[in-house]
């Protein structure tokens, strides 16, 4: 088993930028991948950002060349992922999710980011 929480979501303005924290705690020895979700009102949840143990990452194109994953390792206890969001936009209001797999995917309950001048 995996918990995951999510953490630094905001109200912010455009231009604006925010970062999000996701603490992995429990079987985190097991966890390949991480991701971070994002799924806005009466829309899909969509893959924003994608990072795996060998810290290979992977964008959507939406957030490529503005958004970076990175994940922290050094902890046997647990371990953090984290979403630097730069140059924010109104569509990129959301629910972020933080994900991680180890063959089975966890989910967290989600952090609110609203971008809105």
């Amino acid at each position: 088993q995996v918990q995951l929480v999510e953490s630094g979501g905001a109200l912010v303005q455009p231009g604006e930028s925010l970062r999000l924290s996701c603490e992995a705690t429990g079987s985190v020895a097991f966890i390949s991948a991480m991701a971070w979700y994002r799924q806005a009102p009466g829309k899909q949840r969509e893959m924003v950002a994608a990072i795996t143990s060998a810290s290979r990452t992977s964008y959507a194109d939406s957030v490529k060349g503005r958004f970076t994953i990175s994940r922290d390792n050094a902890d046997n206890a647990k371990k953090m992922l984290y979403l630097q969001m730069n140059s924010l936009k109104p569509e990129d209001t959301a629910v972020y999710y933080c994900s991680a797999t180890t063959g089975i995917e966890y989910w967290g309950q989600g952090t609110q980011v609203t971008v809105s001048s």
